[in-house]
């Protein structure tokens, strides 16, 4: 991909951020979806590549606009997009911390095609890597972590999400005598702490969405960590609940469309069986302040924006803080972020 591109996609996150923004705190997580699904395929549209939408919104039955297979932009460069206009809606919508914009772009063909259901993730920073292995225990690999960071288990940290699927990790992982800290959403986010050597997370574990799980490949492949994954049928994951028709018909139809991507959901994932390329651009834009990056600041029709933006091929990362003069963006553009 062309260098220019990385910037022009960065405009999109930032698009995004800004339009999510606008519902920050009002309780309507849909409505600032919406917002920054709009925001982001517009700014899409305005740049010169052939992108497909390899990750985004669901299937063009569910997602009015970034559905799985729609094309985006003006013509040009053949390019995978996978996409999360805002990782965190609920988050946005209660004005809590970490909801953040991403997308992740690839040369053609560089992400794997996955159904949107859970996917069980293993990361871990550029220091551990090659010593994760999703097929052993968790206990296993949180000691194997531990003993190539150089680190007691007590001075270990592991980022998970708050979810009730996640309660028997989390006691297992305190009395082990790790250090946890569990967010209430937003693993995207997590997975670049967890890659970043200044910042004191060691490795994730969590089962959360496979959309968001193959953007946080891209972001775990840009920046030299590890990762492994593993797709889980909805019934294993729901507990209790996972016996009732509805959910089974869910997991029946989730297994069926894997075998005919040809993937395994018993099968764990490597870091090259999600992401197949390190011709990778990813961009994250802060919608509210968080650990990673900080959110969107409005005074009338003035805003301020702090973009992360990595390049897979150089391993760079810059941070971006713009000022946007909202009032001298195009028509479409105000209706949705002003």
């Amino acid at each position: 991909m062309k260098n220019e591109l990385a910037l022009e996609f960065s405009c999109v996150t930032e698009a995004a951020a800004l339009a999510g923004y606008k519902w920050l705190g009002r309780g309507d997580k849909n409505m600032a979806d919406k917002a920054a699904v709009d925001a982001m395929k517009l700014v899409l549209n305005r740049i010169a590549i052939e992108g497909e939408i390899a990750i985004g919104e669901g299937e063009i039955d569910e997602a009015p606009a970034l559905y799985i297979g729609e094309h985006v932009g003006m013509g040009g460069d053949p390019v995978d997009i996978a996409v999360d206009p805002i990782d965190g809606t609920r988050m946005t919508a209660l004005g809590q911390a970490n909801a953040i914009a991403v997308l992740a772009a690839a040369d053609r063909g560089g992400f794997l095609h996955a159904p949107d259901m859970y996917m069980e993730k293993l990361i871990v920073g550029y220091r551990a890597k090659g010593i994760i292995d999703l097929d052993r225990s968790l206990e296993k690999n949180i000691i194997s972590v531990a003993k190539v960071m150089d680190k007691k288990l007590s001075e270990l940290t592991v980022v998970t999400l708050q979810k009730p699927r996640h309660e028997e990790a989390i006691r297992l992982m305190q009395d082990m005598g790790v250090r946890v800290f569990a967010f209430p959403d937003g693993d995207v986010a997590a997975s670049v702490l967890t890659c970043m050597p200044e910042k004191d997370i060691d490795m994730l574990y969590a089962i959360g969405g496979a959309p968001e799980g193959v953007i946080s490949a891209a972001l775990v492949r840009a920046m030299d960590g590890d990762m492994q994954a593993r797709l889980i049928p909805r019934n294993k994951v729901k507990g209790k609940g996972g016996d009732s028709e509805e959910t089974l018909n869910i997991a029946r139809t989730e297994i069926e469309r894997c075998e005919k991507l040809g993937i395994d959901v018993n099968r764990t994932l490597t870091l090259e069986d999600l992401v197949k390329t390190d011709e990778l651009i990813v961009s994250m834009t802060g919608v509210t302040k968080g650990d990673l990056l900080d959110g969107v600041s409005r005074n009338g029709d003035l805003a301020q924006t702090e973009t992360l933006l990595i390049r897979g091929k150089s391993r760079t990362i810059r941070r971006i803080h713009s000022t946007h003069f909202l009032n001298m963006r195009s028509e479409e553009l105000r209706k949705i972020v002003l």
